[in-house]
């Protein structure tokens, strides 16, 4: 990789994080890289994608100090100006970052004499029924776990993939697109359409559509399945609906998922890896689908998926099976 620019994105909040920080700067000023440091915690106000990938000075790399939230953060610009995107972990569990802290100076390297290989990531983006915004009074809401309130997604030209009917959105989710309830007395109502045919309607508190990489996220803390990332498609996960069909559905990368508010529906809030990017009326609707690009993470080595699964969700054998096995003391 030629790499002119280095985008750094931190968890200010944890020391480890700064510490390694302060690593990867040293390490650019002595291999000539530019470092600019990237601000997705400002309370000052956020901008789109593209225009914190702008500032940064169009990074060939953005690298992450955190855990996986900080990571999408990251990513998120990443995906904005076509960049390559490393994580380095210092959270409690890690799916998407792949290097340790102590481990930071080694996998720089690596990446600039071109010792790494590029994990293509399928990623969502959206089209809607009319550009995405947030209503006034609902910044009240950030103040308790979202952070700082990205701002509604911008329009983009329509490219291969899109729906023929609908507003274009400029934005990427790695990880999932939610469709949640934003009173808690008032279910989300939506109608399901896949390939723009209505499969199903629910009320629940929630309709994930998630992406191989996000099946270990909230769509499996629902009660999702976990897809390999090495997987191309999506996941539409309800989440307590008020009906008997509670289950999945997996769906191949070329179909499309919409989702429209019913009339007596309350309002839907539609948050993008995390983040609320919007908030849906009744008749409203948004359609999922992959996006041509996707995203690129940096691989340093074969990653044991399953491995990492077993790990970071603390799975153990059952104690019957431990028993069979002739291994239980």
């Amino acid at each position: 990789m030629q790499l002119r620019t280095l985008g750094l994105v931190v968890h200010g909040g944890k020391p480890r994080a700064v510490e390694a920080a302060g690593v990867a700067r040293a390490w650019a000023a002595r291999c000539g890289v530019a470092c600019a440091d990237i601000d997705v915690w400002s309370e000052d106000g956020r901008h789109s994608a593209a225009e914190e990938a702008a500032r940064a000075g169009h990074p060939e790399l953005v690298v992450t100090i955190g855990g996986d939230g900080t990571f999408l953060r990251g990513a998120r610009i990443a995906m904005a100006g076509g960049a390559a995107v490393l994580g380095v972990d210092v959270g409690r569990v890690g799916f998407l970052t792949v290097v340790e802290a102590d481990d930071l100076t080694e996998a720089l390297d690596a990446v600039l004499h071109d010792r790494f290989e590029i994990d293509e990531r399928l990623a969502l983006t959206l089209c809607a029924s009319r550009p995405l915004a947030i209503p006034p009074g609902i910044e009240a809401l950030l103040r308790y776990g979202r952070g700082p309130a990205l701002p509604p997604p911008l329009v983009r030209e329509r490219v291969g993939g899109d729906p023929d009917v609908g507003v274009p959105l400029d934005i990427r989710a790695l990880n999932d697109v939610v469709f949640e309830k934003l009173a808690r007395d008032r279910q989300a109502s939506v109608a399901i359409y896949v390939d723009g045919r209505r499969f199903v309607s629910y009320s629940a508190d929630a309709v994930i559509v998630s992406t191989p990489t996000g099946s270990t996220a909230y769509s499996f803390a629902a009660g999702g399945p976990v897809l390999s990332p090495a997987l191309a498609g999506l996941v539409l996960t309800p989440v307590a609906p008020h009906m008997s069909f509670n289950r999945s559905l997996v769906l191949a990368r070329e179909q499309r998922v919409a989702v429209q508010v019913l009339e007596r529906s309350g309002q839907v809030a539609v948050s993008v890896d995390g983040a609320l990017r919007g908030v849906l009326d009744p008749g409203d609707w948004v359609s999922v689908h992959a996006d041509p690009t996707g995203a690129r993470l940096v691989r340093l080595g074969e990653v044991d998926f399953l491995g990492r699964v077993r790990t970071k969700l603390g799975l153990a054998d059952a104690a019957a099976a431990l028993a069979d096995s002739g291994e239980a003391g």
